[in-house]
């Protein structure tokens, strides 16, 4: 793997996930997700999909309140399968940008988002 080339696109990306996020909230999966954006300086909306609710539910709700969101669920399979059936339920009615999590999950050695404040740091060690 790149380790430099891998750093700078997440760095890139990262910059551009908070320009955009204040403006646009971004939907993870659970309190750590949301707790690993934190530690990496995203400042803006961030709204947890495990709260309970059915998918359909969650996404009417989201629906009624948002006309763009960030979808940035893990990368391992529940992570793919929420990403599928959010977007789904969604067409039509929300833009979900899933640029994000793509980034993400190819330049990372990593499955979650939780992860990612690690992996970053890990990065940084290897390319010094």
């Amino acid at each position: 793997m790149e380790y430099e080339k891998s750093l700078e696109e997440l760095e890139k990306a990262l910059q551009e996930l908070r320009d955009d996020n204040k403006t646009i909230p971004i939907l993870v999966e659970g309190e750590k997700d949301r707790e690993a954006l934190r530690k990496l300086d995203v400042t803006g909306k961030i709204i947890r999909f495990n709260v309970g609710m059915s998918i359909s539910n969650f996404c009417d709700m989201i629906a009624q309140k948002y006309k763009s969101i960030i979808l940035l669920t893990d990368w391992d399979r529940k992570g793919g399968y929420l990403c599928t059936m959010i977007k789904k339920n969604l067409e039509s009615r929300v833009t979900c940008n899933t640029k994000y999590r793509k980034i993400f999950a190819k330049r990372s050695m990593i499955r979650t988002i939780e992860g990612l404040p690690a992996w970053i740091n890990t990065l940084k060690k290897k390319v010094d």
